[in-house]
C-alpha cells in the first residue's frame, strides 16, 4: 500500500528565481543541494576562499571568490539575483552584509529557505517549535527532540544543531520527522523572515556576539525575532523583564498566548513547580482550578554531575521544553517518559574524573558569561579552580567575577586576547595563573596547572565564557583537549 502522498509545495514558486550561496559551509552547501535537487532556481555559489570554490561538486551558473568582502559583494550583485542566502558567520555589521543589504536584495538564512521549502504530508506541514537564547539552547532542543520521539512524531533537532534545517525539512521519505526542534542563534534569526512556529521561546538573553552584531541593542532585536509569527504560544522565563518584553512586541498569530516557566508555584497561564513536580497551569482544559503533572524533578537527577545538586538550569531547560512540547499538544507521560531517559550531550557540565578528590568538569558549551556564571554558581563556595578564556567577542567580564567571586579557589586563564580578563581578575585577592598565548598545549598546560593548585573539596572547571575559535577549532575540541589533559593527570 503506497504512503501518504509527500510533496514541496513551494518548490515551483523558485523555479526561474536567481539564488545566491554566499558561504559554502555546511548550511551553504545544504542549501545548493536542496535549491539544485527539489527547484529549477538558476544557482550561483561564492565565498571568500577559493578552495571552498574549487571543491563544489554541484553545479551552479556562476561561482566566485574574494578576499575583499566589497569586491565580492559587488561581483554578487553584478550577477542580479533576487535572493541572497547567507552563512552565518557573515557579520551584520561586515562590509560584505551591509553592501548586499544596501542594495535592497532579500538576504535569507538557511533556516528561511528551509521554511519555504518545507515537505508537506497530505497537505499537512510538520510544526516547528523554535528556541533560542544566549545559555541552554541546545540543551533545551534536545530533551524536546528527545520529547516529540517519545510522542511518536519522529522529532528531530535541527538549526544550530544536528543535521542543516533544508536538508531534513525536504526529506521526501516516509520516515521523515513529523516534527521539528529547532535551535536558533541571532546570527540566523537576524535574516529570517517568515518562519510561523507552533511554540517559541527565548530562555534568556545577556551580553553575547556584540561583535557580530555591533550593539546589544542589535543583538536583543535579532532574538526577539524568534517570537515572530507564532501560531500557539511565545513561552518566556516568568520576571525576566527584557524577554517578556521580546512577547510584548511580537506580532503573532491571532490568538497565540503568552506562557510563563517559573521554577515557583505557577500562576494560570504557567509551567512552574509545586512540591518538586512539575505542572502545567497553561494548556490543561481545566487550567482554571487545576494544574497538569508533568514530571518530577528527581527525573532529573541523573542530569546533575556526580555529587552536586541537579543546576538551575537544567530545570529551566526542562521546564521550557515540556512547555513548548504541550503546545504541540504533546502528553504528559511522553514528556515524564522522554526526560527520564534525556542523556544531555558532551561539554555541558560533564564530568571527565576524579582525581585524588577534585573533580574535572567540562563545560567547554560555556561560551559567554551567562553560560559560564550558571555552571560556576552550582559549585560550593571557595570550591572552583575555574579555567576560562578564549574569544571575547566584545565581552568585557568585570561583572561577572565580582558575581562568582565567593565560589572560587583560583583561576587559569587561556586564550590568546587576555586582556579582557587582566582587567576583570586585577585587583582581586585570587590566585591568577595565565597561560602564554603561543602556548602550543594551552589546556594541557592549564590542566597541569589546575591539578597543582585545587585544594580539596574543588572542582577544576572549564567554563571559558568566550568562544574558541582563537587556538582551537571548536568548543567542542576545547573540550576534548580538556578531557585529554584529565586522563594524562590520571596517567
Amino acid at each position: 500500500m503506497a504512503g501518504p502522498a509527500v510533496n514541496i509545495p513551494a518548490a515551483e514558486s523558485f523555479n526561474g528565481r536567481r539564488v545566491a550561496i554566499l558561504g559554502l559551509g555546511k548550511s551553504g552547501v545544504a542549501s545548493l543541494e536542496a535549491l539544485s535537487e527539489h527547484t529549477g532556481a538558476i544557482l550561483s555559489a561564492w565565498d571568500s576562499s577559493v578552495q571552498a570554490i574549487d571543491s563544489l561538486e554541484i553545479g551552479v551558473d556562476r561561482s566566485g571568490s574574494d578576499e575583499d568582502p566589497v569586491k565580492l559583494a559587488h561581483e554578487i550583485l553584478r550577477w542580479q539575483p533576487d535572493i541572497v542566502i547567507l552563512a552565518p558567520g557573515i557579520r551584520e555589521v561586515s562590509p560584505l552584509f551591509t553592501t548586499l543589504e544596501d542594495a535592497g536584495i532579500p538576504l535569507w538564512s538557511e533556516i528561511e529557505l528551509a521554511w519555504q521549502l518545507r515537505a508537506a504530508r497530505e497537505g499537512a506541514y510538520a510544526p516547528w517549535l523554535c528556541v533560542t537564547g544566549t545559555n541552554g539552547k541546545t540543551t533545551t532542543v534536545s530533551m524536546l527532540a528527545e520529547i516529540l520521539q517519545h510522542a511518536g512524531l519522529s522529532g528531530a533537532a535541527i538549526g544550530n544543531v544536528g543535521s542543516p534545517a533544508v536538508a531534513e525539512v525536504t526529506r521526501l521519505d516516509q520516515d521523515a520527522p513529523r516534527a521539528f526542534a529547532v535551535e536558533l542563534s541571532s546570527f540566523q534569526l537576524k535574516t529570517t523572515h517568515s518562519v510561523s512556529p507552533i511554540g517559541a521561546s527565548c530562555l534568556n538573553i545577556a551580553d553575547d556576539h556584540l561583535e557580530w552584531h555591533g550593539s546589544r541593542e542589535a543583538y536583543w532585536s535579532a532574538k526577539a525575532r524568534v517570537y515572530e509569527n507564532t501560531q500557539v504560544a511565545c513561552v518566556y522565563p516568568v520576571g525576566d523583564s527584557s524577554v517578556q518584553s521580546m512577547v510584548d512586541g511580537a506580532d503573532v498569530v491571532e490568538g497565540a498566548r503568552a506562557v510563563g516557566v517559573t521554577l515557583g508555584i505557577p500562576s494560570v497561564g504557567d509551567v512552574g513547580l509545586v512540591n518538586d513536580i512539575a505542572v502545567d497551569r497553561a494548556f490543561g482544559t481545566a487550567r482554571w482550578n487545576e494544574g497538569v503533572e508533568l514530571f518530577e524533578l528527581s527525573d532529573l537527577e541523573h542530569l546533575a554531575p556526580s555529587g552536586t545538586e541537579l543546576p538551575a538550569h537544567i530545570v529551566w531547560d526542562a521546564l521550557t521544553a515540556a512547555a513548548l512540547a504541550r503546545s504541540a499538544g504533546v502528553e504528559p507521560r511522553a514528556i515524564r517518559a522522554a526526560l527520564s531517559s534525556f542523556q544531555g550531550g558532551h561539554h555541558r557540565i560533564e564530568l571527565i574524573d576524579t582525581v585524588d578528590g577534585v573533580a574535572y568538569v567540562d563545560d567547554s558549551k560555556a561560551t559567554n558569561a551567562h553560560a559560564a556564571r550558571a555552571s560556576i554558581m552550582g559549585c560550593v563556595d571557595s570550591s572552583v579552580v575555574w579555567i576560562a578564556g578564549g574569544q571575547a567577542k566584545g565581552s568585557r567580564f568585570n561583572d561577572l567575577v565580582d558575581q562568582v567571586r565567593e565560589k572560587l579557589q583560583a583561576v587559569i586563564v587561556i586564550g590568546k586576547d587576555q586582556e579582557p580578563w587582566r582587567d576583570a581578575l586585577e585587583g582581586t585577592d585570587l590566585p591568577v595563573e595565565w597561560i602564554a598565548p603561543d602556548s602550543i598545549d594551552p589546556m594541557g598546560e592549564a590542566v597541569q596547572a589546575a591539578h597543582r593548585i585545587a585544594r580539596e573539596p574543588a572542582t577544576v572547571l572549564l567554563a571559558p565564557a568566550s568562544a574558541s575559535m582563537d587556538q582551537f577549532t571548536s568548543y567542542a575540541a576545547r573540550g576534548s583537549a580538556f578531557a585529554d589533559a584529565v586522563r594524562r593527570i590520571r596517567g
